[in-house]
């Protein structure tokens, strides 16, 4: 089978959460929407370019790219399109969607209720191991980026890029300001629960910044094999026993030759989505392109430093300072530290251009320029908006395609 090559597509898959239309509390009905759509019980749903499909919880929707698309051009609007028929068919139940990297109020103890349909038995495993009824597992709606590779060569490459954005990614796309209806000490608080959620077994997420390897075998040797040898104990069928186990920020998915960018949170609307998207991607192709260094250098850079700098991020999103040399040598930046927001400024202004759809340049200027959505939602908490108020907004702004501003 031929594989994609780097850069010569892209898969994007976006999450969001199914709530009450009036209340806003989640609803478990993601089962009842499928089947009303399809017109019998199904998991996966293709329509043209946009597929729709379960997650781990029923009040979770999934719209993904219906295999993957060639580029960015036009996906905004093809996910928005996506996002209008599902509000429709959802305002029928009583229901709507909401975007977002977590529901601000939603107590995962009481609300949650896995998938209990096709699939399962993945499910279920998660849950007898790790409990799934917390925030980390069934309260957190995130944008993954799969980016393709054809051969180890050019998997070392994008590994190595992928690696070193991912620390200052909650910069750019922190979402989550607010668990249990009140403001977090980090901006990113999916990621700060994500990132503990499978603490029984630490190999599965590791420092989330993957370790340095470049081949599949050696990420075989390094990360899985540990990965499978430390849950076997736990899971001695091997329901788990797959790449997509991993939790890392990046995976391997080696059975269809991408990798996959896991620590974007959901943002307001597609154009913010795919503005972010753009954006890494944009960087993670001017990095394998060496514009401001070589790929073995960034290799050299530690995963426990990498891991300091997403620390940061998560806690203080685009204000978190930069003083790491090498990390910030990688990305052609000359003077001393700066804020991580800083540092988007002026990838944006080097990367855009080119490398990014003109259709998503209002949408970076507003992200760089006003901070994340996670800094964009405190503001309006500042200002005196509730927490139900600032929902409210991100309803609107889903429905309209339009970024929240405080």
């Amino acid at each position: 089978m031929s594989r994609l090559g780097l850069f010569e597509g892209v898969g994007v898959e976006i999450e969001y959460m199914i709530v009450d239309g009036e209340s806003l509390d989640v609803r478990p009905v993601c089962d009842e929407l499928m089947e009303i759509m399809a017109g019998e019980p199904v998991s996966d749903l293709e329509r043209g370019s946009i597929a729709w499909s379960n997650e781990l919880v029923l009040h979770v929707l999934e719209l993904k790219t219906n295999g993957p698309a060639a580029d960015l051009h036009g996906l905004a609007s093809a996910f928005h399109a996506e996002v209008v028929t599902a509000i429709e068919k959802l305002e029928s139940m009583g229901c709507t969607l909401l975007p977002g990297g977590v529901h601000p109020w939603m107590d995962p103890s009481l609300e949650t209720r896995l998938w209990p349909h096709e699939y399962n038995e993945v499910y279920q495993a998660f849950d007898r191991i790790f409990d799934c009824s917390g925030h980390g597992w069934s309260n957190l709606q995130s944008t993954h980026v799969n980016l393709p590779f054809d051969g180890d060569e050019e998997f070392g490459q994008l590994h190595a890029a992928i690696r070193i954005v991912l620390p200052l990614i909650p910069a750019l796309a922190a979402a989550s300001p607010f668990l249990d209806g009140a403001p977090r000490p980090s901006l990113d608080a999916r990621l700060e629960a994500y990132r503990l959620n499978a603490r029984r077994i630490p190999e599965v997420a590791g420092a989330v910044i993957p370790e340095p390897v470049s081949s599949e075998q050696e990420y075989r040797d390094r990360i899985l094999q540990p990965l499978y040898d430390a849950l076997e104990p736990h899971d001695p069928e091997g329901v788990l026993r797959h790449e997509w186990a991993n939790a890392r920020g990046a995976i391997a998915r080696f059975e269809r030759g991408a990798i996959e960018i896991r620590v974007i949170d959901a943002q307001e609307c597609p154009t913010a989505d795919l503005a972010v998207v753009g954006l890494v991607c944009g960087v993670v192709r001017a990095l394998t392109e060496e514009r401001w260094g070589s790929v073995a250098n960034m290799d050299d850079i530690e995963t426990e430093r990498l891991a300091s700098v997403l620390d940061d991020t998560i806690r203080a999103g685009g204000d978190a300072v930069v003083s790491d040399r090498m990390l910030l040598d990688a990305f052609g930046w000359t003077r001393s530290e700066t804020t991580a927001i800083t540092v988007w400024r002026s990838l944006a202004d080097r990367v855009a251009p080119d490398l990014v759809p003109d259709e998503y340049g209002a949408a970076i200027e507003t992200i760089v320029g006003h901070g994340p959505l996670a800094s964009r939602m405190l503001g309006a908490h500042r200002q005196g908006g509730s927490l139900e108020t600032i929902a409210g907004g991100l309803v609107d702004s889903l429905r309209a395609d339009r970024l929240f501003i405080a």
